[in-house]
């Protein structure tokens, strides 16, 4: 067999073939190798070989396209184990994202240059993804900034899930200059003269100001979410796993649905189902556990299992409320959903900060596992922050597994107020689930509660500190590069079943792989998050360039080069 393509003079991170087993604990927990490889060959889009240079060039004919990455790091694409990306690409392109920004000017003047350019009436807004603790100012921006700046336009400016601050018009359009008291679920600040500042907080509140924002057609979705896969394919991620999240009926996948159909999916798209409305879980998770599959059962879209938001009575949000607890007849509902996910042989992928809401949940778990065991049906807890040994026992038993991401990356104070310096010094207790088996997962919960930057995640796990720069993770809990790479890689593959053929660089696995700017193994770990990808490659084809590779032919599809039929 000839190579389609030959990538030489790169240095390659793959796991020896041992530990790319099915099932095997090594896998699980990321224990790998780092082996030095000078090139790599792909045919029909998967690795053909690995090795030196003469090598894989004696696998090649006069038709074998080779590439020189001048001795850049290759790594296996990044999979992002925790990303609502399906939400996010909906508005991307119309939204302005401040994951990179470190000062409130910077992130200002972004808005003063969208109003400048936006149809008239049209919202400027920042729907999370940010938080003031990465600002040199330390502080969100004012009502009064946001009228300046903003130009006639409503603005909206959220940070994480903690506040949102709107202009004046903004405040107009949405009502809450008129409204009495405050929408349900959700808070407006208000000063001494009940005069509504611009400030809410509250999911009522965000809900009614994305409310009053609208609505996009399909096409226009579709068309978002490339653009947000093609910048995604930039920070070298060739794979997502999508929790699915608070306000995801069936209809909100169309536009993810409709991009594969066109051919112009390049990334491999890994969804849970959430349930929508707060007591009609059990009845609604169920249709997509007898219906659901045959939707999107594809290598590049395919429906995995029911998460994130499993019961609503079940979700403790953030964590900060220690007094949260799950009712007995939520728990009996828990137990119901969870008993007929695992009678389906679907994975459950359930969000817990808690451990108190983690033992509420084990204990169904261990229920369910005496009729349909669970070893085998990726059940996983997605944060997990504040686990404890117990569980962590309860869960290597049942053999499920963690997810973890960032978000007390910009969180970690006021968790530690909540939790306590000694909860946080731990919070997640990485160290203690990799010494008792538990498969770990690594992803970014972006992109509203949280940054979509990858390396973010991996200077945290690797670094332990907040965007405070207070080293908080005591250093038993801290992983080696080799150990979070893996977490993001075969870690996430995991989740979805396709840990044999993806997270790794081993012959006969998928080509999905990024070329990085900077070597993640040497370089400081302070510059770990601003690496970025020169080239990422799915399934063989090259689906982002920075055009630091000189002469690459690239097939990218970017908002511009998707071709929508006409209907």
């Amino acid at each position: 067999m000839n190579a389609d393509a030959v990538y030489i003079d790169g240095l390659i991170y793959v796991n020896s073939p041992a530990r790319n087993e099915v099932g095997t604990s090594s896998s699980a927990t990321g224990e790998e190798d780092l082996r030095e490889f000078s090139a790599i060959a792909v045919a029909s889009g998967r690795v053909l070989g690995i090795g030196s240079t003469q090598e894989m060039l004696g696998l090649a004919d006069p038709r074998t396209k080779i590439f020189d990455l001048g001795g850049r790091r290759v790594i296996p694409g990044l999979i992002d184990g925790h990303m609502h990306a399906v939400r996010a690409g909906a508005n991307w392109d119309q939204e302005l994202h401040w994951t990179d920004v470190t000062r409130l000017t910077v992130a200002l003047d972004s808005i003063r240059e969208a109003a400048t350019i936006a149809p008239e009436g049209a919202w400027i807004r920042v729907i999370g993804g940010w938080h003031p603790s990465q600002f040199e100012e330390r502080r969100t921006p004012t009502r009064q900034e946001l009228d300046e700046v903003g130009g006639g336009h409503p603005v909206y400016v959220q940070s994480l899930y903690e506040e949102a601050i709107l202009n004046t018009v903004g405040i107009a359009l949405t009502g809450f200059d008129v409204m009495v008291g405050n929408p349900p679920g959700g808070e407006i600040e208000r000063s001494a003269s009940a005069e509504a500042t611009g400030v809410i907080r509250g999911m009522g509140a965000f809900s009614r100001c994305v409310a009053a924002i609208g609505t996009r057609s399909v096409s226009e979705q579709e068309k978002s979410t490339a653009t947000m896969l093609y910048q995604l394919h930039g920070k070298g991620l060739t794979g997502i796993v999508d929790p699915g999240g608070f306000g995801m009926p069936p209809e909100s996948y169309d536009a993810i649905r409709e991009l594969w159909h066109h051919g112009a999916l390049t990334m491999r798209m890994r969804l849970f189902a959430s349930a929508v409305d707060a007591g009609m879980e059990f009845d609604q998770l169920n249709e997509w556990l007898a219906h659901g599959k045959g939707r999107f059962d594809h290598d590049m879209l395919r429906l995995m299992g029911i998460g994130e938001v499993v019961h609503y009575g079940c979700h403790d949000f953030e964590g900060l409320d220690t007094s949260f607890s799950i009712s007995a007849s939520d728990r009996e509902e828990l137990l119901a959903i969870s008993r007929r996910t695992a009678q389906c042989g679907w994975p459950m992928h359930i969000h817990a900060v808690l451990d108190s809401s983690i033992d509420t949940i084990l204990d169904c778990w261990e229920v369910v596992n005496q009729e349909f065991p669970l070893k085998d049906l990726r059940f996983t807890v997605v944060h997990a922050d504040a686990i404890g040994s117990r569980n962590i026992a309860r869960l290597a038993t049942l053999g499920a597994g963690v997810v973890v991401d960032d978000h007390l990356i910009f969180k970690a104070a006021a968790s530690q107020e909540a939790w306590g310096l000694e909860s946080i010094r731990r919070a997640p207790p990485l160290g203690d689930l990799r010494t008792a088996g538990v498969p770990i997962a690594a992803g970014t919960d972006a992109n509203r509660a949280s940054s979509f930057n990858p390396w973010l995640v991996l200077w945290w796990l690797v670094a332990g500190q907040s965007l405070d720069g207070v080293s908080r993770r005591s250093s038993e809990h801290l992983m080696t590069r080799q150990q979070a790479l893996a977490a993001y890689t075969i870690g996430s593959a995991r989740l979805s079943f396709d840990e044999s053929e993806r997270g790794h660089l081993s012959q006969g696995a998928l080509a999905d792989f990024a070329v990085l700017s900077a070597d993640y193994f040497s370089i400081a770990v302070e510059q770990i998050p601003t690496i970025v990808s020169d080239l990422t490659v799915v399934g063989g084809q090259h689906v982002y360039s920075s055009g630091a590779i000189v002469d690459l032919p690239v097939k990218i599809h970017t908002a511009e080069s998707v071709s929508i039929p006409t209907k």
